[in-house]
């Protein structure tokens, strides 16, 4: 094992980070085991659809999720209901990254700064709107809403790629997205970086203030990437799975890669990753019931 292509399922369309991640390391994969690795872009339904293909295909190691925080813990604190346990259901493998949210807006926007943003939106309550991708980066928008006392209203799309479409056509007032799927399209024009919700600032994108350097003291929120398999892998393909992933996360090609675009690689193994998820769905627990998100 593996003697067969392997084939990774990724809850977004193009363009993500979590798409990013899934592609780099199908390369790497294919280069360690010489076998071929296809990526499948199954985006929608909050990643249901996704993790419903990973969980009834054969549990023999072929199919591998690879989910965010999105799929693997915000979903456990937004839904009265999942159709997956995002914890007991999978079978964990490796972090593979971790990136800082940006704000963003149309290039338009008469907002030039987060203040204006924040004066705008309290302007204009259940007018003003944010498109989010994910119930992640939901949850940010919702954050954002709570920290800044704002009434915005929470516009869903399918992938960050849709929603960075729909904030450069100015469809939506502001958005948040990984630093990955933003800091090509600022280059070009398409859209307007406002802050970085991280501790500091991102290398490659210095002019960038952090959200707490905008006028959000403490606000902070990253997206992060993670390969699971189906809970009922055998131990034995899980285990190799889980080292030839620990193995790529730790190359220093993957530290140069992922710093290019402005994230961090995460090289823990199943055992950390289990813990990192368990304290990530508690933290957004957290925050829906400080924020009186309403449960879907």
């Amino acid at each position: 094992f593996p003697s067969k292509t392997i084939k990774f399922v990724v809850p977004f369309g193009p363009g993500s980070g979590t798409d990013t991640s899934a592609r780099y390391f199908a390369k790497k994969l294919q280069d360690l085991t010489g076998q071929a690795v296809v990526v499948e872009n199954k985006p929608g339904a909050n990643g249901f659809l996704a993790v419903k293909q990973v969980l009834t295909a054969p549990a023999d190691g072929y199919t591998v999720f690879i989910g965010s925080n999105s799929t693997l813990a915000v979903n456990a604190a937004l839904f009265k209901e999942l159709p997956y346990d995002p914890v007991k259901d999978f079978a964990p493998l490796t972090m593979m990254m971790r990136a800082p949210a940006m704000l963003v807006v149309p290039p338009g926007s008469p907002n030039g700064d987060l203040k204006s943003l924040i004066a705008y939106a309290k302007a204009h309550p259940g007018k003003a709107n944010f498109g989010a991708g994910s119930a992640g980066y939901q949850l940010m928008g919702e954050l954002l809403n709570d920290r800044a006392g704002l009434q915005t209203v929470h516009v869903p799309f399918k992938s960050a790629g849709e929603t960075m479409t729909a904030v450069a056509s100015g469809t939506v007032d502001f958005a948040f997205a990984e630093v990955t799927a933003v800091l090509e399209l600022a280059k070009g024009g398409r859209v307007k970086i406002l802050a970085v919700a991280a501790d500091q600032r991102v290398p490659n994108a210095l002019d960038v203030p952090t959200m707490s350097e905008a006028g959000l003291p403490g606000f902070e929120a990253y997206t992060w990437v993670g390969a699971m398999v189906s809970a009922k892998t055998p131990t034995a393909e899980t285990a190799k799975l889980a080292a030839l992933f620990t193995t790529i996360a730790k190359m220093d090609e993957t530290r140069a890669f992922y710093e290019r675009l402005g994230a961090t690689p995460m090289t823990g193994g199943p055992a950390q990753m289990h813990e990192f998820q368990k304290g990530e769905i508690a933290l957004w627990k957290r925050i829906v019931q400080q924020a009186k998100v309403p449960l879907q």
